[in-house]
């Protein structure tokens, strides 16, 4: 009978799956569910959504002629599997043979790994040294050597880093657009847009086609802007990130400056970690991944140092990938 592999790319906005031969060739059953974050994500709400993954690949590999499943790998965001104490990885693990369990699959080798090794070695021909960034709701960069994480730059999370991240533009954004509207920073669309986009009103109503001073005295606008600073949880905020690349695009100089401030930020976090020329920099997450809105930014930035990021949309062919080096 052949064999099978599980991959797992469980992301800080979504879990994705994937069933695949072993010895190589295309995928045969995805699978994907909602946030997977263990460290902000409860328990029993990943175990669940683990299982949703997990039971339809299940199923496929019972169908006759396919195989059995030999390995799961998951690439976590929020785990360190380098920590033998982290809460991340032994949460994540916790909940991962739960869904196994649950979705019939008999015990199988097992292995929580790093989201940056999933999404290293999701790049061209798998990969096994060189450098990842990742920028999606949050924001980090890691060195890999024989196919493990050696060091990682930020990832600290929306309070205290995930600097050029998607939440960090919206943040960016938000604030500038309160500054404009108090009259301590310049004009900017942004007022109207991200009001919009709040709930707070339509551009053409308030802001964008405003003065700043009749902005300012509508405390709609005002209100709106801060409840969405306050009262949605950071991968909520993160998702007014593409209101900030439109404006950008149609020419607004103030999200322009933001997006370029981000990409400096994401260029800083990979050059700690002293790319050598012509080294593999594998970039992924929703402004990284190819056609991200952040990657040309980042890819003119990362020319000094003679690196070519290689964009993937996510990790899952790489989890598949390292589970099929478990066999």
């Amino acid at each position: 009978m052949e064999k099978l592999v599980i991959g797992i790319d469980v992301g800080g906005t979504r879990i994705r799956a994937a069933l695949a031969r072993s010895a190589g060739g295309g995928v045969l059953r995805t699978a994907s569910a909602g946030a997977g974050n263990p460290r902000s994500v409860p328990p029993e709400v990943l175990a669940s959504r683990l299982a949703a993954c997990v039971a339809p690949l299940a199923e496929a590999a019972e169908a006759p002629g396919t195989g059995r499943i030999a390995a799961v790998v998951a690439g976590v965001a929020g785990a360190e599997p380098r920590n033998p104490d982290d809460a991340g990885t032994r949460v994540a693990h916790a909940a991962l043979r739960t869904a196994l369990r649950q979705g019939g699959v008999r015990p199988v080798p097992l292995q929580i790994r790093g989201d940056t090794e999933i999404a290293f070695a999701a790049g061209p021909d798998a990969p096994s040294e060189g450098v990842v960034a990742i920028a999606g709701t949050g924001a980090c960069a890691a060195r890999i050597r024989d196919r493990r994480q050696t060091a990682t730059i930020d990832g600290h999370g929306w309070l205290l880093g995930d600097e050029g991240s998607g939440f960090w533009i919206a943040r960016q954004a938000l604030r500038a657009a309160l500054r404009s509207l108090d009259g301590r920073g310049p004009a900017t669309a942004l007022a109207g847009l991200l009001t919009a986009a709040t709930g707070g009103g339509e551009p053409g109503e308030r802001g964008a086609g405003a003065t700043a001073v009749r902005a300012a005295a509508d405390p709609v606008v005002r209100i709106a802007l801060v409840d969405a600073g306050f009262a949605g949880a950071p991968v909520e905020i993160a998702r007014l990130c593409p209101v900030v690349v439109r404006a950008a695009a149609a020419g607004d100089t103030v999200a322009g400056a933001i997006l370029d401030e981000a990409a400096d930020h994401l260029a800083e976090t990979v050059a700690v970690l002293a790319p050598a020329p012509g080294e593999p920099l594998v970039t992924t997450g929703a402004l990284l991944a190819p056609a991200g809105p952040l990657l040309p930014r980042f890819t003119a930035r990362m020319r000094p140092y003679d690196v070519t990021p290689a964009p993937v949309p996510d990790g899952l062919a790489g989890a598949v990938a390292l589970a099929r080096t478990m066999l």
